[in-house]
């Protein structure tokens, strides 16, 4: 028996193997949202010195997801490798650094937790094959964009549109939906909030959202069609709009404080492509249409 026979004549050996794989990819996910900003921090101030005519910045350190080692944040103590199983070593450790004893932030194995039951759980709703995976990586990367949206108010372009064009390509074999409508999805979702973009600017003389929202909408609507839109926006707007005002209260913050959008689109975006046939349908009955 082939592997690939045995996860696919075995859920529950392919939901394990999710639920582990989902562990791991969790823990590199703690690295990307924390040195990803940074390393793009990095570039565009390279950038615009070379613009204005300015000398490099001097060469320090190689500076990326694979250099330097991971390191405690208060001792600077390297992690060994056996410190940094997902989850396991964070139980072990008491939730503490293994040389200072400083507490570790608890968003490192939430993380980690976050992604493998999200993984396992696609495993068990769409079983072994094509699908699972195009969803596990779609997951993945809404996972790491809601993290650094949440952090730094940013949604880079480095993992959206890579996404935008995975999701257009697998619509070209109608993975999820046929490929006009994978194409219209991704130009009415961008046109969409460009559009509520530019009226409240004009409006109020300022910027309403991060048009990195465009492009995670767009590529949204690239994975599911233009049908998942209505959907994604209105939960999106819903959960956001409580969500902001409870943060907003606990924060004692003003309402003109910025609130990422991102990942109420991403959480939106992914309910939408997994159920929203279903929600619709029993949205349709209960009002008596259907």
């Amino acid at each position: 028996m082939t592997l690939s026979q045995l996860l696919s004549l075995q859920p529950w050996v392919f939901i394990s193997t999710a639920l582990v794989l989902g562990l791991i990819v969790g823990s590199f996910l703690n690295v990307l949202t924390w040195r990803l900003p940074t390393m793009l921090e990095r570039d565009w101030r390279a950038q615009a010195r070379d613009i204005l005519g300015l000398d490099p910045e001097p060469v320090g350190p190689p500076y990326n997801l694979m250099h330097p080692n991971s390191c405690c944040p208060h001792c600077a103590q390297p992690i060994r490798p056996w410190e940094n199983i997902p989850l396991l070593s964070y139980l072990l450790l008491k939730g503490r650094c293994a040389h200072c004893k400083a507490p570790i932030s608890a968003r490192y194995p939430l993380t980690e937790l976050a992604c493998g039951l999200i993984s396992g759980f696609i495993a068990w709703h769409f079983g072994f094959g094509w699908t699972a995976g195009a969803v596990l990586l779609l997951s993945w990367g809404l996972l790491a964009m809601s993290l650094i949206d949440a952090d730094h108010q940013l949604l880079p372009d480095v993992l959206v549109l890579p996404l935008l064009w995975l999701g257009l390509i697998l619509n070209s074999f109608e993975l999820f939906t046929s490929l006009p409508d994978a194409l219209w999805g991704a130009i009415a979702g961008y046109l969409s909030l460009w559009s509520v973009f530019w009226v409240f600017k004009l409006i109020t003389g300022k910027d309403g959202m991060g048009q990195g929202d465009f492009k995670l909408l767009a590529m949204l609507g690239a994975w599911g069609g233009w049908q998942i839109l209505p959907m994604t926006l209105l939960l999106a707007s819903l959960v956001g709009a409580v969500s902001g005002l409870v943060l907003l209260r606990l924060r004692d913050a003003q309402t003109s404080t910025p609130l990422p959008f991102g990942p109420y689109l991403a959480t939106a975006g992914w309910i939408a492509l997994l159920w929203g046939g279903q929600i619709t349908d029993f949205y349709l009955q209960s009002v008596g249409f259907r």
